[in-house]
C-alpha cells in the first residue's frame, strides 16, 4: 500500500485579502465596538480576527466586567471601548493592517500609524510605516520623523532622517518641525560635521529654537538651551561675529559666558586650545575664514 502523502497548498493570496478586506469596520457579525476619537467615531470589528493577530488587543479583549464573579474567558466584552486620543483615521489604518498584512498610508497619518504600531506591538505595521516614511520624506515633516525615529528606537529611520538633513539644513532650520525637536535630539543634529550651513546661521536658528522652547516648557532659555548649545563651534566664527554674538547674548543668555570666552581665547592664541577638537571643525557648510587655518588639523 502506498504512503499517505500530504501538502499544504495554498490558494490566491490576493482574493483571500480581498475578501478579509470587505470585513474592516463592518457592522455585520461584528461582535466589539470602539468608539474612536474627539469625533467618537464608531468602529466595528470582530473579536477573533484582533486577537489573534495582535496580543495587545488580545489581553485588551479578554477582560471580563470588574465586578463579575465569572472568569474573563466566559464573558467576552462587546464594549464600546474607548480611545479617545487617537484619531479614527489612524485606528482604521491599524485595523486595516490586522485584517489584511497591508496598510493604506499618506503623509498626514504615518507618523501616528507608526506610535500606534509601536503601542500595539506590531512590528510588521512598523517597518511598513517606516519604509513610506522614509520614501516620502520632506523638509517640512524631517524633524517630525526624526523625534519619531529617536523616541521609538528606530535606529533605521535616525539614519535617514538625519542625512536628509544634511542635506539641506538651511531649509530645515526654519520649519516648525525643527523648533519642536528635543533638547536630546537637537544636540544629536548638532554633533553632525555634514550640516550644510553656516556656523552663525546655525547659532540663529538654535536662539530661536530655544525662545519657543523656553516659552512652551514655561523655563529660562539658558535652561532649555544647555544641552544644545554646548554643540555649537563658536570658535569658527570670526571676531567681528563673536563680538555681535556677545551683545545678542546680554538679552537672552542663550550662550555660557565661559563658552564665548573660549572662543575668544582661540583666537588670541591662534590655536583651539582648551577647546574640544570637534567645536574647531568646520561643517560642509561652514563659511572660510581666515582663522580657520589657526585651529588645528582639521580646518579647511
Amino acid at each position: 500500500m502506498a504512503g499517505l502523502c500530504s501538502a499544504q497548498l495554498q490558494g490566491e493570496a490576493a482574493a483571500f485579502t480581498a475578501a478579509l478586506r470587505t470585513l474592516v469596520n463592518n457592522p455585520q457579525f461584528s461582535d466589539v465596538t470602539f468608539v474612536v476619537g474627539q469625533e467618537q467615531q464608531k468602529v466595528f470589528a470582530h473579536r477573533c480576527v484582533l486577537a489573534c493577530r495582535c496580543q495587545a488587543f488580545q489581553g485588551m479583549l479578554s477582560q471580563g466586567p470588574v465586578d463579575s464573579e465569572e472568569s474573563p474567558s466566559n464573558i467576552p466584552p462587546q464594549g464600546p471601548f474607548i480611545l479617545g486620543n487617537v484619531q479614527p483615521e489612524v485606528f482604521l489604518a491599524v485595523i486595516e493592517f490586522l485584517y489584511t498584512n497591508s496598510v493604506t498610508l499618506n503623509s498626514c497619518i504615518a507618523l501616528e500609524v507608526l506610535t500606534s504600531s509601536v503601542e500595539y506591538g506590531l512590528q510588521d505595521l512598523c517597518k511598513l510605516c517606516v519604509k513610506f516614511i522614509k520614501d516620502t520624506l520632506s523638509v517640512e515633516q524631517v524633524c517630525e520623523a526624526l523625534q519619531a525615529a529617536v523616541t521609538y528606537g528606530q535606529a533605521d529611520l535616525q539614519q535617514h532622517c538625519l542625512a536628509f538633513i544634511e542635506g539641506c539644513t538651511a531649509e530645515v532650520v526654519r520649519t516648525q518641525g525643527f523648533h519642536e525637536l528635543s533638547d536630546v535630539v537637537l544636540a544629536q543634529v548638532l554633533r553632525s560635521d555634514r550640516l550644510a550651513v553656516d556656523e552663525l546661521d546655525l547659532v540663529q536658528a538654535v536662539r530661536e529654537w530655544a525662545h519657543v522652547s523656553s516659552a512652551v516648557l514655561e523655563r529660562p532659555v539658558p535652561e532649555v538651551a544647555a544641552l544644545p548649545v554646548r554643540e555649537l563651534r563658536l570658535p569658527l566664527l570670526a571676531p567681528s561675529e563673536l563680538v555681535t554674538l556677545e551683545s545678542h547674548n546680554q538679552r537672552d543668555l542663550l550662550i555660557p559666558v565661559e563658552s564665548i570666552a573660549a572662543a575668544w581665547r582661540s583666537h588670541a592664541l591662534r590655536k583651539g586650545s582648551g577647546v574640544p577638537s570637534r567645536l574647531c571643525r568646520p561643517r560642509r557648510g561652514t563659511r572660510p575664514r581666515d582663522h580657520h587655518r589657526h585651529l588645528g588639523p582639521h580646518a579647511k
